[in-house]
């Protein structure tokens, strides 16, 4: 019953919106304006007072709060920077004055008027005109907001509801404002790492998003069709096979910030649609990269947070190099007490089954020990840490380790537990690479999805002659998430994948 009578409710406060926008037209005013000269905002005023006392401004946003008092009206209005308070007259402004009473919280409005501070100390712009910019039409939540005895803040009736919030991103926005500073500080990190990676001599280059073959990663594509060519096409799943083209070509560092799409699931890390920065110099190896990393990530928490040291899930997170570096395979012996390259597929099935995981069967030996990794390593990499040396069988597109047998020369940087990085000495020979592809294609005949597929074209590029070049990829999002203390990656994608609504 309560349902319904929110309903209801909720329909006459929309059936008088209408009353009221249709109110506006009959008096001859535009309730979709054109355009509004701007010359100020709310913080700018504030933050600059002194100077503007008394002098003239320009400013527009949404009215958020209201208080008629007859002949005046104080009104909060928020802009792209913040809130401000407005102060309307009908001495100053005339009959139009009576315009204001035709509107609400939501509506857009601009102001012209001067710069002054309340009796109550309060910075505001009073109003000697205002213009209608847009009608709301749909009343918008807004919380209420209270002081508890200790004089804090409480705040009611907000909208919190998570899916609701991912669902109506705009709705986030205007009554979040943390939110859109999250978004605010995801730009500046893009932006910041473009810098480093251009004043270090790479240089950003585009490459397909529809391609003929997908490549560069595990993972399930998406799948389309060109009507033209009658041909299937793949949204990429990395960028890494046609960056690498590039190398060949001749130039000697690369990049690009992208986004990739996986057909997986959907939880607190992933996303089927996602942002990755990738990149490949030549004449380095990953040792080199390692070092390239964690001086492009702390000088970015410098330049964009002012810090280095982080608290997030109440966890102090240090981003200074140098970040720890561990070997896959030792630690994985420390901890199970066992060589797992030399132990069998069986033996490492029956440690699995003891730490309560699940195999199908049929998983090759490299995804045995990734798994085992998973439930006895993952949890515990809680600073920045380079996980180094992985299985042959686990990355086809990395080169073969110089010293140790069965392992390539690979790094995945963790934190709190999460894949953030992942790298290699990338693999240049083109004999070694056919080798890869080809156990890759038979692994994908006996069942495994997310398995290459042979790239004849990439080998062909490789058997031209690539240089030995390092390569690697960042989850941007992830990576926001670390930066910003987000608990999921919903929270800093702003339109993420959601299941329709009923």
């Amino acid at each position: 019953m309560e349902n319904v009578n929110q309903e209801q409710e909720y329909n006459l406060l929309v059936q008088r919106r209408h009353e009221e926008l249709n109110a506006l037209i009959v008096k001859g005013i535009q309730p979709f304006a054109y355009n509004f000269d701007i010359n100020s905002y709310s913080q700018t005023i504030k933050n600059n007072f002194d100077q503007l006392e008394n002098k003239d401004v320009k400013i527009a946003g949404r009215i958020m709060a209201i208080r008629r008092m007859g002949k005046a009206s104080f009104a909060h209005i928020q802009d792209n920077e913040g809130k401000i308070q407005i102060y309307l007259k009908k001495d100053d402004i005339g009959d139009y004055y009576d315009v204001f009473k035709l509107l609400d919280i939501g509506d857009i409005i601009g102001v012209e008027g001067f710069v002054f501070k309340t009796k109550t100390g309060e910075i505001s712009v009073h109003g000697k005109s205002f213009t209608v910019l847009s009608k709301s039409i749909r009343p918008i939540p807004i919380p209420k907001e209270s002081l508890d005895e200790q004089g804090n803040k409480v705040i009611h009736d907000q909208f919190s509801d998570k899916e609701l919030r991912y669902r109506q991103r705009y709705l986030d926005l205007i009554l979040n404002s943390d939110v859109k500073e999250v978004f605010r500080m995801r730009s500046k990190v893009v932006t910041e790492i473009r810098k480093y990676l251009d004043d270090n001599g790479l240089l950003e280059v585009e490459t397909p998003v529809l391609q003929p073959l997908y490549g560069g990663a595990t993972a399930r594509p998406f799948v389309t069709h060109h009507n033209a060519l009658d041909i299937n096409l793949y949204l990429r799943i990395a960028d890494e096979l046609y960056l690498k083209r590039l190398i060949v070509g001749g130039f000697d560092g690369v990049y690009e910030i992208s986004k990739d799409f996986r057909n997986e699931g959907i939880d607190k890390t992933h996303n089927p649609e996602f942002t990755m920065l990738e990149l490949y110099v030549a004449y380095k190896d990953y040792f080199w990269m390692m070092e390239f990393v964690e001086n492009m990530v702390a000088n970015l928490c410098k330049n964009v947070f002012g810090k280095t040291e982080f608290e997030i899930e109440g966890n102090q997170i240090n981003f200074d190099p140098p970040w720890q570096r561990i070997s896959m395979v030792d630690e994985l012996k420390n901890k199970v007490g066992v060589d797992v390259l030399a132990a069998s597929n069986e033996e490492l099935i029956k440690l699995l089954k003891t730490k309560n995981v699940d195999v199908e069967g049929g998983e090759s030996k490299g995804k045995l020990i990734d798994l085992l990794f998973e439930v006895t390593v993952q949890p515990g990499l809680i600073q920045p840490t380079f996980i180094t040396d992985y299985p042959v069988e686990l990355s086809p597109l990395a080169k073969k380790h110089r010293s140790r047998e069965g392992l390539v020369e690979r790094f995945e940087c963790f934190i709190l537990g999460r894949e953030i990085c992942n790298a290699f000495s990338e693999l240049n020979d083109p004999i070694d690479q056919r080798s890869r592809f080809e156990d890759q294609a038979k692994m994908k005949e006996e069942g495994d999805e997310e398995a290459h597929q042979i790239d004849e074209d990439f080998v062909r590029a490789l058997e031209y002659g690539m240089p030995p070049t390092a390569g690697l990829g960042i989850g941007i999002d992830r990576l926001i998430m670390l930066l910003t203390n987000q608990p999921s990656i919903r929270d800093v994608i702003l339109f993420p994948q959601m299941r329709p609504q009923k």
